[in-house]
């Protein structure tokens, strides 16, 4: 496999929205296996939690502390504490249902930041998302198993 190939697909898995959402159809595309493309996009996804956890509460406190982007912060933390009730009924299982069921605003990123904000420790945070991961990974290659499928199917 090239080398290119293997750096496109993890480090997209890395970035907020695409995630392994996009970065799994994005190595099947590219010529990767199911497997290499769902293994390679869970690492990726995963690894960005420890990031995102212990970066995310510094960066929002330097840039409140100098009253700079203060509306969008707490726009964006407003927004995203919206989206908790689930996990802050279930903990863990919450955390990894919503990282899991691959829908707009749910991957790991977003769980992750939902963690930080529901004071949720960072091992409960890493073990959900990872699950939450694995799970999101198995629903999207059954998607895009069956619009490949679909796709040779309409030729």
């Amino acid at each position: 496999m090239d080398y290119k190939v293997i750096a496109t697909v993890f480090f997209s898995s890395m970035l907020p929205i695409v995630e392994l959402r996009g970065g799994i159809p994005l190595g099947i595309a590219l010529g990767m296996s199911y497997l290499e493309a769902a293994g390679l996009c869970i690492i990726g996804s995963t690894l960005i939690v420890p990031v995102v956890f212990f970066a995310v509460r510094p960066i929002f406190n330097f840039f409140l502390s100098r009253n700079l982007f203060e509306h969008r912060i707490n726009n964006f933390i407003e927004r995203t504490l919206r989206k908790s009730s689930k996990v802050k009924k279930y903990g863990f299982w919450g955390l990894f249902l919503f990282v899991g069921i691959p829908l707009p605003g749910t991957g790991a990123w977003t769980g992750t930041l939902l963690a930080i904000l529901l004071d949720i420790r960072f091992k409960s945070t890493f073990f959900a998302v990872l699950l939450g991961n694995i799970l999101a990974s198995l629903i999207i290659l059954m998607l895009t198993h069956s619009s490949i499928m679909l796709i040779d199917w309409a030729r």
